[in-house]
């Protein structure tokens, strides 16, 4: 079902905010916003690290990036320093092919971000950077097992009101019809403030559009 939500997903240009309301209004990375506005960007996600103000790892861990995936970062101890700029946002979007990039830290070199339309979505810029050396000691083991078995290959959705994560367990038929009605909420609701004038009260609390 993965790629079957995924295509809806896309196709239907499904927003974060109806994605949220059909998960019961939760799912978002907290913080998170976009570099680039008007993006719309779905994909498998693939989790990706960083810690003690070095780069070492991250790098050798985004050399196997599939194409359409979104590459989700996470930052430990870097203390507010961008973990990568715009060589390493080329290489990921341009050659890679990922559908976007979700870091949980800062970026730099934000001016060629935006300028190049890249589809990033952060918790900061700064222009402070990691350092190119392997970390003084190794990352915790039990950390990287629990990420990578929530976040791997969970369903990423990125707009310009943040990001949502769709995890593996509702990769399924019933949650994809949860999506396709809420999507028909939406175009209800639409039409009857736009076309029947009713206020939103009658619209959302009431739902006078289901009385016969």
């Amino acid at each position: 079902m993965l790629d079957s939500i995924i295509q809806y997903i896309r196709v239907n240009r499904v927003s974060t905010t109806e994605i949220a309301d059909a998960m019961g209004k939760t799912g978002d990375i907290p913080g998170v916003r976009p570099i680039t506005a008007q993006m719309h960007c779905v994909g498998k996600t693939r989790w990706i690290y960083a810690y003690a103000e070095s780069n070492w790892d991250f790098h050798v861990q985004i050399r196997d990036i599939s194409p359409g995936e979104i590459v989700f970062v996470e930052t430990f101890d870097c203390n507010n320093r961008a973990i990568f700029g715009s060589l390493v946002s080329k290489y990921l979007l341009l050659y890679r092919e990922a559908a976007a990039i979700v870091i949980r830290g800062y970026v730099r070199d934000v001016h060629t971000l935006i300028k190049e339309k890249y589809q990033i979505w952060t918790e900061g810029v700064t222009p402070i950077g990691c350092f190119n050396r392997q970390a003084a000691y190794s990352f915790d083991e039990q950390i990287i097992s629990e990420k990578r078995a929530l976040y791997d290959g969970s369903i990423g959705v990125c707009d310009d009101s943040g990001v949502i994560i769709i995890p593996k367990e509702l990769h399924t038929e019933a949650f994809l019809q949860s999506l396709m009605k809420m999507e028909e909420q939406e175009d209800i609701w639409f039409d009857c403030i736009d076309r029947k004038k009713w206020n939103t009260y009658e619209t959302v609390c009431l739902k006078k559009y289901l009385v016969p």
